[in-house]
């Protein structure tokens, strides 16, 4: 398998607005996280249920940085748990979640594990699984490729 070559890969800032549409955020400033291996999103409230024998899941988020009286609730399929450690050493089972990312024109499935981030600085990690091979990182600059919404406050 040829990896791309550096020249047609796509240059991301440390931090981009990206889209995840089945959950049915148009808008979701990411952390560009190269030291994560999984990509993480905010969620609390988490319940889990069965649907025609599919365990799903339902949580709450804060789409919005440093609101929390602006909540989304989202479905999506669990395709796992598993024991997470976060940048502090901390281990979490959590759980894990498919779902398309769309950035820089491109739409693409990625697996996300839900945990509350209310006292991080983003809603949401895209970590180096999720960008392996298509992009590069320049941790220098942001939002080279997801531009923020018009009505966004932050």
């Amino acid at each position: 398998m040829s990896q791309t070559s550096e020249s047609s890969r796509i240059r991301l800032g440390w931090r981009e607005w990206v889209a995840l549409p089945e959950l049915g955020l148009a808008h979701i400033k990411a952390k560009v996280d190269t030291g994560a291996r999984t990509s993480a999103l905010h969620a609390f409230s988490h319940e889990t249920f069965r649907e025609r024998g599919v365990l799903m899941v339902r949580f709450r988020i804060h789409p919005v940085q440093r609101r929390v009286d602006i909540e989304q609730e989202c479905v999506a399929e669990v395709i796992d748990k598993r024991t997470v450690s976060d940048s502090g050493g901390h281990r979490e089972k959590r759980l894990v979640i498919n779902t398309p990312v769309q950035l820089g024109g491109r739409c693409w499935d990625i697996e996300m594990t839900l945990t509350n981030r209310d006292n991080m600085q983003f809603r949401m990690l895209l970590g180096r699984t999720a960008i392996s091979g298509n992009y590069l990182v320049d941790p220098g600059r942001s939002y080279l490729v997801g531009h923020k919404p018009e009505h966004h406050e932050d």
